[in-house]
């Protein structure tokens, strides 16, 4: 598509330079206005069971204290609905008025009684009143419409009780679990995704009903982020109102992977202006999400006084599907080469062997030899304080030109050099020169990069809105042909562990979701001045944090990875104790996709494209997957992961773990 037209055709934000809330429809849930000129929501999924009246509300007091605005809860079946009436009783008797949302899956039933009682409901169009047995399906679109007449049938009774009632709806697809149907029509798609959502909007239009807010789910952060652009393109193109989004990554996992998992969907979309509600799915205690997702979204409240980024007149990617940016290869950066990590170790006055584990690399004096973990970085900046040792082959040093000028190894040791230095350089490496510039200098630089074939661009911006600047500046790289390799640079303040993962995971995620970026340096800037103990400890984080970043935006596999639900009332096992003992089991496991699901519903589909899959299937029983494909069955769980590793074993894909 010609760059005008995709520009034109480009509706999904207001602008990819200034920030700009995506303007919607309000959307009342009880005492919480989701959209319109409102603050961004925060919300939260109980995980105990729903029968379980005092433990749901003791588990919803303690969401509502850490932050969570709207709370919502399983109604797997018909007593589960009805008991939402006690839990909400007993809450409001204790003085708290947060709306509640019942979540719904597979039973219309439940949702219609459910949509008496709670605030909001919340439908799956995948599996609400649609097939899901991974059946190819030849539908006519005569055969199409009648299926269509047969949801409208099903669905209309549940529409037309939430406008009787004053009752909410989010119509949340999910990418795991689209119908036999769509995946029929569409395939495996963010349009698939965005198409199965507008079946039901389309009936609630129909019928004059517009409290609906909209999500569209999914564990791979690249068909998230695409699927809702496609979602509010589509919206707009068909006429249809600007209904709100609920942004969420389903089974990000726990810990650091699944805050920077979540950040790198949720944030790329929020520095568009996308998103009027957000939930953090953690495989953890449901209170522990809020802060995460309030995190996020805090990040929002003063951003419209950010320095002006110029206007994007020319738009050289494709939103709505992932393509890498073409760039030449210099030694191992850009070309078919997976995106490289550059650890900022500028800080640390002789730095010693020992102290390389921080970034992955191990030094064992006994044998004298290095050993390199799954986050041994591929580079580390020592800027003015050289390394005062040989390097393992793994690793190579980045020095200020002006210290590398003077070093004996010019070979093995790379300058990185100010616009200015490298204007004026007389002497460079024969290869590999590292030049580091602002977004506002790249204009600037662009001549001095013509023909070269021995220079990376380490690009950083002290803009507020800082992705959308160093996107800018990657337009600007691409307007002008230029193909050298770009490694995107952030700089923080000294803040709190959480906050870089998730600032890092949306300033360069956002990034390479675009297929922007063939690499990643966090800085150690704020850090300078602090006790050396603490300084190894952002540097042990930043790669950390980096590595994740890559993995999670799916640009490099570099750990085994989990897709993991966050637990709810349905769910059959302990799934933090569970994730636990399988990540034990089996973290050495590079690239794999293990999906650890807590029941059906969050089953095979949900797990999307999981290699293996661990889902429970009664109390005490597991079902195990390879991909969507049932192993085994009914599997006792005290025996359940020894024989998840026989499956990984029997399919050629097992290592032992190193001693």
């Amino acid at each position: 598509m010609e760059t005008k037209d995709l520009l034109e055709k480009i509706k999904y934000c207001n602008s990819l330079t200034a920030y700009s809330r995506r303007k919607t429809i309000p959307v009342k849930v009880g005492d919480v206005i989701i959209g319109g000129d409102n603050p961004i929501v925060v919300q939260s999924m109980t995980t105990v069971d729903t029968m379980d009246t005092l433990g749901s509300v003791e588990q919803c007091i303690r969401m509502i204290e850490s932050g969570c605005q709207l709370i919502r809860i399983t109604a797997p079946s018909i007593k589960e609905a009805e008991n939402l009436k006690n839990i909400k009783d007993e809450l409001r008797k204790r003085g708290y008025n947060t709306p509640l949302v019942a979540d719904i899956h597979f039973t219309p039933n439940a949702a219609e009684i459910a949509a008496k009682i709670v605030e909001k409901v919340r439908i799956n169009p995948g599996n609400y009143a649609d097939k899901k047995k991974f059946e190819f399906l030849e539908y006519t679109d005569q055969s199409y419409q009648e299926e269509l007449e047969r949801i409208r049938e099903r669905f209309l009774p549940l529409v037309r009780i939430c406008k009787k009632h004053g009752t909410a709806m989010r119509i949340g697809t999910n990418h795991g679990s689209l119908s036999d149907r769509i995946m029929s029509r569409y395939g495996d798609t963010p349009l698939g995704m965005v198409e199965s959502a507008l079946e039901f909007l389309r009936i609630c239009e129909e019928e004059n009903y517009h409290d609906v807010v909209i999500s569209m789910k999914s564990s791979n952060t690249q068909v998230m982020v695409q699927a809702y652009r496609l979602l509010v393109q589509k919206l707009e193109e068909g006429g249809f109102k600007p209904y709100p989004l609920h942004l969420g990554v389903t089974e990000a996992g726990d810990g650091e992977d699944g805050r920077i998992k979540s950040a790198v969907g949720i944030g790329t979309l929020l520095e568009d202006g996308l998103g009027d509600t957000v939930r953090v799915s953690l495989t953890e205690d449901p209170e522990f999400e809020t802060p995460v997702a309030k995190a996020l979204v805090d990040r929002y409240e003063n951003r419209t006084g950010h320095a002006l980024i110029p206007d994007v007149v020319h738009y050289p990617v494709n939103p709505f599907e992932y393509n890498r940016r073409d760039t030449i290869e210099v030694f191992n950066f850009g070309g078919t080469n997976v995106p490289r990590v550059i650890a900022d170790i500028s800080a640390v006055e002789n730095i010693t062997e020992k102290e390389m584990k921080q970034v992955g690399h191990f030094y064992l004096p006994e044998l004298d030899k290095w050993k390199m973990n799954d986050l041994g970085a591929d580079y580390v900046f020592s800027g003015s304080n050289p390394i005062p040792f040989m390097l393992p082959n793994g690793m190579k040093e980045i020095q200020h030109y002006a210290v590398w000028l003077y070093t004996e190894d010019k070979v093995n040791k790379f300058p990185a050099l100010s616009l200015e230095e490298f204007r004026k350089a007389e002497n460079l490496h024969y290869g590999l020169n590292f030049l580091m510039v602002s977004d506002q200098e790249i204009k600037e630089a662009l001549p001095l990069l013509e023909g070269r074939k021995d220079v990376v661009v380490i690009l950083h911006s002290d803009n507020l809105h800082n992705m959308p600047a160093l996107r800018r500046a990657f337009f600007e790289l691409m307007e002008n042909h230029s193909i050298v390799p770009v490694v995107a640079r952030v700089n923080y303040a000294k803040q709190d562990q959480d906050k870089t993962m998730l600032y890092a995971a949306t300033d360069v995620g956002g990034l390479l979701i675009e297929g922007l970026g063939e690499g990643i340096m966090i800085g150690i800037g704020a850090y300078r001045e602090s006790p050396r103990t603490e300084i190894l400890d952002q540097i042990k984080l930043h790669n950390s944090v980096s590595f994740g970043v890559l993995q999670a935006a799916r640009t490099r596999m570099s750990k085994t990875e989990y897709i993991s639900c966050p637990s709810c009332g349905r769910t059959l096992f302990d799934l933090q104790e569970t994730t636990a003992m399988i990540r034990k089991r089996t973290d050495h496991l590079k690239g794999v996709k293990i999906g650890i699901m807590g029941c059906i519903v969050n089953g095979p589909g949900e797990m999307a494209d999981a290699d293996y899959g661990y889902v429970g299937s009664g109390k005490g029983k597991i079902t195990l997957y390879k991909g969507k494909e049932v192993v085994k069955k009914s599997v006792a769980s005290e025996k359940a992961v020894d024989e998840l590793i026989e499956i990984i074993r029997k399919d050629g894909m097992w290592i032992e773990p190193e001693a």
